[in-house]
């Protein structure tokens, strides 16, 4: 008798700590560098609207990129990672910081705008974005698909996504080649008929 007592307690015992445990938030490695560069990437934004040097906005929007590549990388979407890095910071910036250098924005003065109507107009419109993407991610009873986020590590990878892009998505790739072909020959045409 005294057993069988003994046995149903460590049973519930049991359940209890599992429970604990289930109730508890495990935090990994992957978890505090999601927020962390969560965090880092909405920090930067902020930052780099807010700076009046357009150097400074320039160089914490390199941050924001990085920030950016971090969580993809975080997400196993490798790819999306290594291409945010080298377009994004690397040619997108150089771009960025070759106009502020060629437009010499060293004048703030330049810079500053009084209060307009043109200020109230876009905080307005932005107030409304920004309360119907609360409204819809907070009253939509949309059926989303099932998260695939166990096949992440297959599906970001650059083998997967060449094979999709030279299979399934070979016509709209092709497409997408020769529309740039025909806009650089275009360029080219009307660089040629300037210079003349």
């Amino acid at each position: 008798m005294a057993l069988e007592s003994v046995a149903p307690k460590k049973q519930s015992n049991q359940q209890s700590s599992s429970t604990n445990n289930f109730l508890r938030p495990s935090v990994t490695i992957e978890i505090f560098l999601f927020y962390t560069l969560g965090a880092v990437s909405v920090g930067s934004a902020l930052m780099m609207v807010t700076r009046r040097s357009p150097v400074m906005s320039a160089l914490y929007l390199i941050l924001n990129f990085f920030a950016l590549g971090g969580l993809y990388l975080s997400l196993h979407a490798q790819f999306i990672a290594f291409i945010q890095i080298l377009v994004y910071a690397g040619a997108i910036m150089v771009l960025f910081v070759f106009v502020i250098m060629l437009l010499n924005l060293g004048d703030e003065k330049k810079l500053n705008e009084r209060f307009s109507w043109k200020k109230i107009v876009g905080a307005g419109l932005s107030f409304g974005v920004l309360m119907e993407l609360l409204f819809v991610f907070a009253y939509s009873k949309a059926n989303l698909p099932p998260s695939q986020f166990e096949k992440a590590t297959e599906i970001g990878t650059v083998e997967n996504i060449g094979m999709q892009l030279f299979t399934t998505f070979l016509f709209p790739f092709e497409v997408t080649s020769v529309l740039l072909l025909a806009a650089i020959v275009g360029a080219v045409v009307l660089a040629k008929k300037k210079l003349n």
